[in-house]
């Protein structure tokens, strides 16, 4: 695997060892190419990550090899990177690590991990987002152009209600995220209420190509907004994550003038540093704004008002919260109602 090198990173030296251990096959990157790749972007995945508490996709022998997620902060993490104490929905909680230079980065990346997934919150407040994160998500029969043209009518809709700006990324695959950052001022609760409410909204606009409809067999070939990904313990890769796919893309922070038409696959491991270097960070200034819910939440109320629509349905995994639907697929819940017994 070749002997260990030493990284200078931010200005702390990141031991990598078995640097030649081959990451991604198909393209022949190795684990040193991965870790220079973040050297090359830190400042940009840094502005992603810092202070939040962020999980580990880790591929200790590369994309063919097993992989899991680390929650908890890993053994033997050096003591200049910190950690937050946060709660999962099950009522357990965990210290995870929070990235506050770029060393830490690169020093996962020494562990295998490919992908960041940080909290929307920062480790001095835990329980309250300070970005509201919408995941466009291609079902079968559409395409990232599907989520382009979802994307634009999205950043309309945004602008309506309270003047809001949303950052576009590309998630590495063929969907979209749109990060807004916000005051954190509100639960995981309200903040999913508010992505509820957009994606109504967004829906009613585009009826054919959008929806929120939590259960696949109601999805049909449109993009789905997974408003679920704003419940507490849900997260999105960061920008400028590699992906643990064949050909190692990246999570592309995008200007909106090239949502629908630069291309996911435009962004690689070998692309984007050179991409970085020639633009630096395109979502720099996103820390500089805090936009307020508050449109948006008065557009749920009047959402369950006027039209009966409340709350909709959490995750398999989350426990029954207050206000929430019967968790059962239609198909399911229509199939026990003719084989009841009569009455």
């Amino acid at each position: 695997m070749g002997d260990a090198v030493e990284l200078q990173v931010g200005g702390r030296t990141v031991r990598l060892s078995s640097p030649d251990k081959v990451f991604f096959p198909e393209r022949g990157y190795t684990k040193l190419d991965v870790a220079r790749y973040y050297q090359a972007v830190a400042p940009g995945i840094l502005r992603a990550l810092r202070d939040r508490p962020t999980t580990l996709e880790r591929y200790p022998d590369g994309i063919t090899g097993e992989w899991f997620f680390q929650k908890r902060a890993p053994k033997g993490m050096p003591d200049w990177i910190p950690t937050a104490h946060i709660t999962f929905p099950s009522g357990r909680s965990a210290d995870e690590m929070c990235p506050t230079e770029e060393a830490a980065v690169v020093w996962a990346a020494q562990y295998g991990t490919l992908t960041f997934h940080p909290w929307p919150v920062r480790r001095d407040d835990v329980d309250h987002p300070d970005e509201l994160r919408i995941d466009l998500d291609p079902q079968p029969g559409t395409d990232y152009r599907n989520a382009a043209r979802a994307a634009h009518e999205l950043r309309a809709v945004l602008d309506e209600f309270g003047g809001l700006r949303g950052w576009p990324k590309t998630s590495g695959g063929r969907g979209l995220h749109v990060f807004v950052p916000i005051e954190p001022r509100w639960t995981f609760t309200q903040v999913r209420r508010a992505a509820i409410a957009l994606g109504r909204e967004l829906e009613r606009r585009m009826p054919d190509q959008v929806t929120i409809k939590w259960w696949k067999e109601e999805r049909g070939a449109r993009i789905f907004l997974d408003y679920n990904q704003t419940a507490r313990d849900r997260t999105i890769a960061s920008a400028y994550s590699v992906r643990p796919r064949p050909h190692a893309p990246v999570s592309a922070p995008l200007r909106w003038e090239e949502v629908g038409v630069a291309r996911p696959e435009d962004f690689d491991l070998a692309t984007m540093p050179v991409r970085f270097a020639e633009l630096g960070d395109v979502h720099a200034g996103m820390d500089d704004h805090a936009y307020s819910l508050e449109p948006l939440l008065e557009l749920a109320a009047r959402d369950e008002r006027d039209h009966g629509l409340s709350d909709l349905p959490y995750p398999p995994e989350y426990p029954k919260m207050p206000g929430e639907p019967k968790r059962v697929q239609p198909s399911r819940a229509k199939a026990g109602k003719k084989e009841g017994p009569a009455a």
